[in-house]
């Protein structure tokens, strides 16, 4: 096997008309830096026509070129998944296998990573696209910056370039390879944009549709409570349970005092109904946040902050690292 410094991961689903194209164009692109070993990663994502016969041609004929088969359609966050696991090199770049991304866009986008971005996301300034598919992706990508806090013109761009600890430490389910720049941002990545070309399908067919839109919003708010309290989910849970839990007390000391001071009735009131609701699940919801805290504090290790150092002065031998007291009785 060559020597391979970047990973070029290509999940398909239908495009056996393409493939042959993007290997050629992605070799043209590397031609220019003949310094940087590559390999190409399909993966075979539930295909229904002869694109799996194609990729194991293309793998045959070319020792640069490898592919996956999934077992069924997980979809494209899945295979990204499947495809990072199999990356030999230090460097990762993503993209679509429809030929709408440019292989001849690698080059700037590695160039970006040597300036020390993590990761580098392409965005389509003059996308080829229909206006049906433009303008939902705007408004998404505008939600997305609010919500996470990356502003970006264009979040769900399939190419990117990214040092492979980073697709290695954001988590890949779902549709979360959309927010993929946001997770990276979130951990401390440097995160940056690049515009890049983009081109019209030839062939095939947009695999996006409405469902992949409301999956995609439901998605959003995972990865709001990933990033904002995914190591404080008793901040999440907490706050609102005292939220509910309060506006819960209020309205029922209210109807207490017009009880005692007023002499009415309330026991048919919907407002005692309403009150004792919401302090029941204010205390329900203060619960789940400390369970959850009980959770993660004992899946939390030592490798999990590990992770988070970005870089080191020196690097310790094990000798050189203190043995942890574990007795009471140490001396």
């Amino acid at each position: 096997m060559p020597d391979v410094q970047v990973s070029v991961l290509v999940p398909v689903k239908d495009e056996e008309r393409t493939l042959a194209t993007l290997v050629d164009e992605i070799a043209a692109a590397f031609a220019t830096m003949p310094e940087v070993g590559y390999e190409v990663i399909f993966v075979d994502d539930g295909s229904d026509d002869g694109s799996w016969a194609v990729m194991r041609e293309l793998a045959a004929a070319s020792e640069r070129v490898r592919a996956l088969r999934l077992r069924r359609n997980f979809g494209k966050a899945a295979a990204l998944a499947a495809a990072v696991d199999e990356a030999r090199g230090e460097r990762i770049i993503t993209m679509d296998a429809d030929l709408q991304d440019d292989p001849a866009e690698v080059p700037r986008l590695l160039a970006e990573l040597d300036d020390g971005a993590d990761l580098v996301s392409g965005h389509k300034a003059d996308r080829k696209d229909p206006l049906g598919k433009r303008l939902p992706s705007k408004f998404f990508n505008m939600m997305t910056g609010v919500i996470t806090g990356l502003k970006l013109n264009d979040h769900n761009c399939g190419l990117k370039a990214a040092r492979t600890e980073v697709y290695r430490r954001v988590p890949l389910y779902g549709e979360l390879h959309r927010y993929i720049p946001a997770l990276a941002h979130q951990t401390g990545y440097k995160v940056r944009e690049l515009a890049v070309n983009h081109r019209p399908r030839e062939h095939g067919s947009s695999k996006y549709g409405f469902e992949r839109y409301v999956r995609g919003a439901i998605d959003l708010l995972t990865v709001m409570t990933i990033t904002k309290y995914g190591r404080r989910p008793a901040h999440l849970f907490g706050g609102l349970g005292l939220a509910s839990g309060m506006i819960g007390f209020l309205m029922l000391a209210y109807l207490s005092i017009v009880k005692i001071f007023g002499g009415e009735a309330i026991g048919d009131r919907p407002l005692l109904m309403l009150g004792i609701l919401l302090v029941i699940l204010g205390v329900q919801m203060i619960s789940i946040g400390l369970i959850a805290e009980i959770v993660l504090h004992r899946t939390a290790n030592r490798r999990e902050a590990t992770d988070l150092i970005a870089e080191r002065t020196k690097t310790l031998e094990p000798a050189d690292v203190a043995e942890p007291k574990t007795s009471l009785g140490a001396k």
